[in-house]
Parts: structure tokens; C-alpha cells; sequence
């Protein structure tokens, strides 16, 4: 392989050169320390992946009520805003761009989180199935709580706070978090959203919720240094829908007035944190290059193969990489290089120290 790679072409993202079309991919990794505040090992672990063409920060709560998982960062207090600083500060150092990623789990989450074990929020009070990983291990989910529609307004401040929190923290743009099954994918889907005020029913109202958030964003970046992930195809959370071509083609077409950054499109392919056998393509990127005319990113279970083919094809401009990120921290060089990937090791993906984290080799020190 050669630097004539289109994955390693320049590309503008809005406002900014990007050196190469990889993206860091949003990985949660539940190393944040006590107080959901990122720490030391968080620093050096996005400093080693700057050579990215861009970095999507690990998935950060938006407020106290949005943790759903232990030991994730949050964007909420004062401490979390001024550790995030030094993690900008680092992988601008390194010539890198980074965007952080607004979360809220909705009712992927246990009272354990809650602020005073309070219930998990919902669009509706319908639990999903499965179990919640929480400080003492799984724990059943609880049935959420149906967020009252006068609620609704504090959701939409929470995030508006949050992105100005991320331009205090020294970010280059934020990502709306729209998949994946949390709070906005739920209100989106209607076998999670049963509500029958202006958030439910129609297509237009399961999505208001997300354009609200995305446009109170807005007004803090501007849309030129705004992205939304969805996952089209999803089932992670018990998502469901009964027209889901209808619904996300309805969505695309409507984020694609807001002028974004990018819309991040979660491949079928990608099942969770493995890779789906035999997927469904139908709402591929392929489909959505179709009725999208902005930048597309296309993430889920790329090796260096399928990613280059992507962009051949024309069907998305940047290519997300996630678990081969974590074990090959200077993947462009690899790529470039043709070099052979380190291999990842699951058991150190969520939770512990350095081990699995910081300490996977680069290029140089292999040889």
C-alpha cells in the first residue's frame, strides 16, 4: 500500500484541512476516574491517535442524568470541562482535530446513575431488554420514567450547556449522538416512543426531538463544527420501528437542510461492537449518499479494504475506524505502510488501567 490511498487524501471538513480521511471512531472505554472527570491515561490515549484525520471522542454524558455506563466522562461540571482541556491541548499538539460526542442514554441506565436513584427518563415508560452493566455488575433494566412533555425544554438546555462546555474545553466541533439506541434514537423509534403529545405518532414529531437539539447546538458552533450519528439499522437498546426506511429517510433528508459538518452513518454491518453476519445493506450509506449531499462518514466493522472501497465507490468521504483504533494507535502510518495491524484484546476493552489502553505499539517501536 502507498499514500495513494484515497483513505490518506486531504480532505475539508468545514472549516477545517483534515490530513487524511480516517476518522477515530466514538469509543466508550470507562476509564474516566472518580466524578466522571477524564484523567492522565485519557490524555495520552488521544494523543497517540492524533495522526487521525479526525478524532470523535468517546461517547460523554451531557448531565448527571445521562450516564447509563460506570466510569464514562462527562461535559457537566467545571472539572470535567478543565481535564477535557488537557486532552484538546494534546492532540492539538500533535497537529490532530478533535469533535466530542453528546450523550445521553435515556433509559439505557440504571437508578444506580440516576441523580437521588431516581428512575431512568424515556420517551416512554417501556423498559428495554437486556441488562444494565452498573458499579456491582448487570443489573436488569429498570421500566424508565416517560419524560412529562414540559421536562422536554431542560433536555434541550442540558445539551445547549454541554456545547458550550465542549467550546470551553478547547474542542473543534461537537457530535450529536442520534444512535445506538439512547435517548434521541428512542424518541425517534416507535416501538420505543408510544407518547401521543407533539414528540409522538408522526414521523415529524419522533424527530423533533433531535432537529431541537441539533439546531441548540447549532447556535453555540455554528453548523460548520456540528455532526449527528445515526444508526439506520440498529437494534442495540430493543430499537424497532415499523417503517425505519420511511423514518431515516425522512431524518437524513431533514439534517441535510441544516448544512452540518457530516452526517455518521452506522453502517448495518456493524452489530453493536461486533460485526453483523449477512447484514441487511438496504440503509447502507450507499442508499443515503442518495439523498444527502453533505460530507458523509461511514463507520462499522471497515478493515483497510472495505473502507478504501467506500470511498472509491463515492458512497461516503471519510471512514470511520473503531476497535482497529485501539490496538493500531497510528493507523494512518500502517495503512500507509501496508504494514501488519496488532490485534486487539477484548477483555481489556471496558474498564481498568494503561493495559489494553495506552500501551498498544506504534510503528517505530515495533521495529
Amino acid at each position: 500500500m502507498s499514500n495513494s490511498l484515497k483513505l490518506l487524501e486531504p480532505i475539508q471538513l468545514g472549516q477545517y484541512a483534515l490530513k487524511n480521511r480516517l476518522v477515530m471512531a466514538p469509543l466508550t472505554r470507562n476509564r474516566a476516574t472518580e466524578g466522571n472527570i477524564p484523567q492522565s491515561m485519557n490524555v495520552e490515549y488521544y494523543r497517540q491517535r492524533a495522526t487521525a484525520g479526525l478524532i470523535i471522542s468517546e461517547a460523554t454524558q451531557i448531565s448527571p442524568q445521562g450516564q447509563g455506563y460506570p466510569f464514562t466522562p462527562g461535559i457537566h461540571s467545571a472539572a470535567q470541562v478543565a481535564a477535557w482541556q488537557l486532552v484538546t491541548k494534546a492532540v492539538h499538539e500533535q497537529g490532530g482535530r478533535i469533535f466530542l460526542q453528546l450523550w445521553h442514554v435515556g433509559r439505557v441506565s440504571h437508578p444506580c446513575f440516576q441523580p437521588n436513584g431516581g428512575l431512568p427518563v424515556a420517551p416512554s415508560a417501556i423498559a428495554p431488554e437486556g441488562e444494565a452493566s452498573t458499579f456491582t455488575g448487570s443489573q436488569p433494566y429498570v421500566v424508565p420514567r416517560a419524560l412529562e412533555t414540559a421536562e422536554i425544554p431542560g433536555i434541550i438546555a442540558d445539551y445547549h450547556r454541554a456545547a458550550e462546555n465542549a467550546l470551553a474545553a478547547g474542542f473543534d466541533g461537537v457530535e450529536v449522538h442520534g444512535a445506538n439506541g439512547y435517548l434521541l434514537d428512542q424518541f425517534l423509534h416507535d416501538g420505543a416512543n408510544h407518547r401521543t403529545d407533539e414528540y409522538g405518532g408522526s414521523i415529524a414529531n419522533r424527530t423533533r426531538l433531535l432537529l431541537e437539539v441539533i439546531n441548540t447546538v447549532v447556535d453555540v458552533w455554528g453548523s460548520d463544527r456540528v455532526g449527528v450519528r445515526l444508526s439506520p439499522s440498529g437494534s442495540f437498546g430493543t430499537m424497532s420501528d415499523s417503517d425505519p426506511m420511511a423514518l431515516f429517510s425522512d431524518v437524513v433528508q431533514q439534517i441535510d437542510r441544516l448544512n452540518l459538518a457530516y452526517l455518521h452513518i452506522v453502517e448495518p454491518r456493524a452489530a453493536g461492537n461486533e460485526t453483523a453476519v449477512n447484514p441487511d445493506m438496504t440503509m447502507s450509506t450507499h442508499y443515503f449518499r442518495t439523498i444527502y449531499s453533505g460530507t458523509i462518514i461511514s463507520a462499522g466493522g471497515h478493515d483497510l479494504t472495505t473502507g478504501e472501497q467506500t470511498l472509491v465507490d463515492g458512497d461516503a468521504d471519510l471512514v470511520a475506524y473503531g476497535r482497529l483504533y485501539i490496538s493500531n494507535p497510528d493507523l494512518p502510518q500502517r495503512f500507509a505502510a501496508g504494514s501488519q495491524l496488532t490485534p486487539y484484546d477484548r477483555s481489556t476493552f471496558y474498564g481498568g488501567g494503561e493495559p489494553g489502553y495506552t500501551d498498544y505499539p506504534v510503528l517505530t517501536t515495533v521495529a
